[in-house]
This record gives structure tokens, sequence and C-alpha cells, in this order.
């Protein structure tokens, strides 16, 4: 089942996936706050020149809040409290204004709730939709009309209802898109990009708990003559079945991923080096056994490396490739522990 997340949250994956690079989209939490900032600032400026304090104080907490979150996003990248925190902000700046100056500001209430929607999950956003009818209903009624404070309750039930359902349709696309950027076309399992997302995350979680974490890194024997011999198609079909063989003997915690032609990796989460090591020949063994091409076996080779306190995703990866070409050298269709 896919996880429905905020538009907002897109911006921890553009962060993490900008690296070093300088890029717009690696100060869009900056710009976007500065942007509603801008948007503001002149009517708190006017409030304030008008002597409306109270007004113009509210308009200065929505500009400050704004600014403070937008660069809490960006310095950190953490996006889940500071969306609620901003979608708060946006409600009940808009909220402040129609009771304060009056129904007339309504208006404000539109481009709130299209916020909302960005920066929360789509059923997060329908209760802060609702909860903000509801806190407008008292406000509305000095209308003095039935026919127009039904107009702009629909009309914004209808906002809300279009930014729910683009919410949705975005959602799904973004998931799409994310799967096609971290997953083998061929297999199914994680590419190179999630493997170094992967390897980033459970290495700060080392840092945090030393928990034991391993790494085995396979590689087919001869893959080459395999597809000499049978040809490409017969050559997927064998990595195909390697990946399902894997899939079933390891956890649903573990992670595995497609990094080159014929070579995968498994992260075991929570297994020291013996372990690790006792499910390396055990994979090793049932490949060996499995008939994957007619008259010719396909066999594997494996590096085993547990991750060491100050390594980092690259030394840790880097010692299980020379782990594995230790397997290699001894005759292949053999593991080997990394030092």
């Amino acid at each position: 089942m896919i996880e429905l997340k905020s538009s907002f949250h897109t911006w921890r994956y553009i962060l993490r996936a900008a690296g070093k690079r300088r890029s717009v989209d690696h100060y869009l939490p900056v710009i976007l706050s500065a942007a509603g900032s801008l948007g503001v600032l002149p009517f708190a400026v006017i409030r304030f020149r008008n002597g409306e304090w109270l007004a113009g104080l509210i308009d200065t907490a929505i500009i400050l809040g704004l600014l403070g979150f937008g660069t809490f996003v960006y310095v950190t990248r953490n996006v889940r409290y500071s969306s609620y925190a901003i979608s708060t902000i946006c409600v009940g700046g808009a909220l402040a204004t129609v009771y304060i100056n009056g129904p007339q500001q309504v208006f404000w209430v539109f481009p709130a709730i299209l916020a909302v929607f960005y920066m929360v999950r789509p059923i997060e956003g329908v209760i802060f939709g609702l909860i903000t009818i509801f806190a407008l209903l008292p406000a509305l009624e000095t209308l003095g009309g039935a026919f127009e404070t039904l107009t702009i309750l629909v009309a914004i039930l209808v906002t809300g209802a279009l930014a729910f359902a683009f919410s949705i349709i975005t959602n799904r696309q973004r998931q799409q898109l994310m799967h096609l950027a971290t997953r083998d076309p061929l297999t199914g399992v994680g590419n190179r990009r999630a493997l170094s997302n992967k390897l980033r995350e459970v290495v700060n979680m080392f840092k945090r708990a030393g928990s034991p974490v391993s790494m085995l890194l396979m590689d087919l024997d001869h893959f080459k003559k395999v597809n000499d011999a049978h040809g490409h198609a017969a050559g997927d079909e064998i990595l195909k079945q390697i990946t399902k063989i894997i899939k079933l003997r390891i956890r649903v915690t573990d992670s595995l991923y497609r990094i080159g032609g014929e070579e995968f990796v498994i992260v075991l989460e929570g297994q020291d080096l013996q372990r690790a090591s006792h499910l390396a020949e055990q994979l090793r063994t049932i490949v060996e056994a499995n008939e994957l091409v007619p008259n010719q076996a396909v066999t594997i080779s494996v590096g085993v490396a547990e991750l060491k306190t100050g390594e980092t995703g690259n030394d840790w990866i880097q010692r299980a490739d020379e782990a594995l070409y230790r397997a290699k050298r001894s005759g292949r269709n053999a593991l080997s522990i990394a030092e």
C-alpha cells in the first residue's frame, strides 16, 4: 500500500539527493517561505501605518513564522513538524484576519487551504480544512445573509476538494517517479541510488544505536560466458531467478539491491558478521543447487563485511568489495569475510 505524503516532504528527498550541489531546488524552502512573507509584508506595513496594531502584529507573526520555519527546513532538512507549524500559521493567520478585520477578509482562507494541502498529507489537509470551516462559521454569520454565507462555504469546500484531488494525484505520480529513480528495471530491487540512501541511513543509525549491521556483496561467476552461451534473454532470466532466490531467504527487514550487471548487495540490519556469513553460505549453496540454465552451473561469490565504528558507507562497501575479490581469486563459488 502506498503511503501518501505531502508535497512538502519532497523537499527532504530533493535536498538529500542534491548533495553538495547548490541548485535552485536546494533553496526551495527559503524561496517559498520568502515568497509567502513578501506577500504578507505590504499588508503589515499598511496596517501599522493605519494604526491597526493588532492586525499588524498578526501579519508580522505570520512573516516571522514562515521565514523561521522555512530556514529551519533548509538547515535541518526536517519537514514533518515544520509542515504542521506552517499549516497552523497559514490557517490561524487567515482566521485571525477574518475575525479582526471582518468577514470581507475571508478570501485569505483560500490560499491558506491550498498551502495546507501542499504541506501536509491529504487526510491531514482535510482535517485542517474542516477545522477552518467550523472556526469560520461564527464570523460568517455577521454577513447578514444566508446566501452569502452558503456561497463562501461552498467555494471553500470546492477549493478544498480540488486541492485534495490534486494532492492525491501528485502523490501517485511522485511515488511512481521515486520508484523509477530507485528501482532496478529488470529485477525490481533497489538500484545504486537506493543503496546510497540506505547506507547513509544505516550508518547514521549505527552511530546512534550501535546495533550490528552487515553487508553481503555478491557477484555471479563467469556470467559473461553464460550470456555468450545462452543469450542475453537467458541471462536476464537468471538475474530474475537469483533475485527470487535471495528474496525467499532474507528477512523482510533486509534490503536487496542490484548495483551492476551481475552484482547484488544485501544489507542485513541487526546481523553480526557470523550470522551474515551463515546466510552468505546458504545463498551460495542454494544458487549452486538450482539448475538455472541447462548443462551449465551458475554460482556466486560473496564478500561479507560488518560495519565498523567510524566507517562511512563507502569504506564499508569497499571492504566488502575487497573480500569479494579475494573470493574470486580463491577459485570462485566461495565466500570471503572482510578484514
